[in-house]
Order: structure tokens, then sequence, then C-alpha cells
């Protein structure tokens, strides 16, 4: 990894790898043996959301596994637009690259969530279970900064004058906690903005989703059709003060997925697996240990 690619030291992933997919670099973490569980992280982020998983997981009878998505991070970006299908269908790739062919749990936060969904729809045969922590894909409602940038001439001014200050505003609006907006988290998600290609890539995964008015209804109702047929064991969890998708949509996910199992978390914002990591592996341990054998 380059130097000036560095993550802070606070939030330093130790022991990451890359490796080629689709001829492009993926950068990822892969601890512990037993059972895949490959965790994906929301829009504009990286796997740095999951330290604190990787580190309350590994040794579970796990083999823990976050990935940053083409394009986000440090993996480069595709060569073709960055929307639900290819975000999934580069997940998929990423599986095989680490040689990965049998049934893996899949966590998702907010766009993970919908890649997660998005991948048991194309290639069910590949996911054993989901756990789904605010995803995208259960109403229209969205933050306003979110549909902002889906107004093409708006998201590139927006993302061509980023700042620490506005790094900090994102920071802040995805924690309930304000002690976990820290100037890690902050110069992190600052650099990452900044790199070359990180505004196209951001701006079309969000005008892939939606629009002005919030997500567009096609694809939501499309997904989540094909995840209720296919009833693959699934917990979808929520933070009570998420900002940026409102915790009604949890109603949604139940009315929707009535097979999955949900949890709302008190006091939390949109990134409940780092502002509640215990009570989220706690949570998560539970669901996988009470599945059926595979």
């Amino acid at each position: 990894m380059r130097p000036e690619s560095t993550p802070p030291e606070g939030l330093r992933a130790t022991g990451t790898q890359e490796i080629a997919v689709r001829g492009r670099r993926a950068r990822y973490l892969d601890e512990g043996t037993g059972v895949p569980t490959l965790l994906i992280h929301g829009i504009g982020r990286s796997l740095e959301d999951w330290i604190e998983q990787h580190r309350l997981l590994t040794g579970r009878g796990l083999r823990v596994i976050s990935v940053d998505l083409a394009g986000y991070g440090e993996s480069a970006p595709l060569s073709e637009p960055h929307n639900l299908p290819a975000l999934a269908a580069f997940v998929a790739d990423f599986l095989d690259a680490v040689g990965i062919a049998e049934p893996a749990h899949l966590v998702g936060n907010s766009l993970g969530g919908a890649v997660a969904m998005q991948l048991s729809a194309q290639a069910p045969g590949r996911v054993r279970s989901l756990i789904l922590a605010a995803p995208a894909g259960f109403g229209r409602e969205a933050a306003l900064s979110i549909r902002m940038l889906s107004i093409p001439p708006l998201g590139r001014l927006i993302m061509r004058t980023w700042s620490p200050r506005a790094a900090r505003r994102l920071e802040k609006s995805l924690f309930h906690d304000t002690a976990m907006v820290t100037e890690e988290r902050i110069q992190l998600g600052y650099r990452l903005a900044r790199r070359p290609h990180g505004t196209r890539v951001l701006l079309e995964t969000v005008t892939a989703l939606g629009g002005p008015r919030g997500a567009y209804a096609g694809w939501r109702t499309e997904l989540l059709e094909v995840v209720a047929a296919r009833a693959v064991p699934t917990l979808i969890v929520w933070g009570d003060k998420d900002r940026l998708f409102p915790a009604a949509h949890l109603d949604a996910a139940q009315t929707r997925l009535p097979h999955a199992r949900t949890h709302l978390f008190r006091d939390t914002g949109h990134v409940p697996q780092i502002e509640r990591a215990d009570e989220f592996a706690a949570l998560a341990t539970e669901f996988w240990t009470d599945l059926p054998p595979a």
C-alpha cells in the first residue's frame, strides 16, 4: 500500500492485503478460520467501519473478511458504472479471488446491505445468511445530503468543494454518540473522498439508486420481491436515532421480509456495528448459532 494511502493510526486496519479482482486492485482484511463471513461497508466508506467487528467476531469459529468495495476505500474503480448489480458482481468475483466457493454469511451496512441483498438475488448459492444494518432499500426517505448528491451539477459541486469541515459534518450525521466523531474518522473520510476517482464512483452509485425525492421504487420493489421469495435467513437491525435512513424503515422491513428477524438499537445512529459494537456482535453470534445446519 502506498504510504500516502495509509489510514490514520487510530483506525489502522493492520494486516490488510491486496488481491486482483477482474485485474483490478482490491483491499481486504481476512482473519480467523471457519464459516466465511463477509462484511460490506456503506457508500463513501471503507473496511475501517468493520474493525470493531473483526476484533469481536474473529475466534468465534468464523473466517471474518471485510473488503473495500470497488472504487471505495483503497480498491480500484470498475470500468463500468458503479451501480448495485455491478457492485454485487464485484463481491462475487472477490469471493472467487480469495477462494470462497461455499455459501457465506453476508453482513452489510447501508449501501452494503443493499449489495448483500443484490448478491443473494444474483447468486443465491453464495449466501448462507444476511445481516443488514440500516440497509438501503426499505424506503424512499433518505437524508437531504444524499438527495442533493443525486442532482449531478450539485453533486459535482459538493464533491469539488469537499473540505475537512464537510467531512466532520458527515461523520456527525452517522453517529448519535458524538464521542464517536474522532479526528481520525474525519481525516479518513476526507482523504477517501478526495481520491481522484472518488467523485465519479460516489455520484454513479447515488444516482443509480435515487434522485432528489429519495430512493427509486423500481429497484427496491424488484429486489425485495426476490429476497422475500428466497427467504434467506435474515437479521435486520437499525438505530433509533439514524439520521440518514429513518428507523421507520425497520417497520417496512418487517412487512416486506416477514421471515426476517429485526432489532432496534436505542440511542444509536446509522452505523450500529461501530456505535453498539459489543451488542451487535452478540446479536449476530446468536443469530448464526440459531441457524439450521448448512
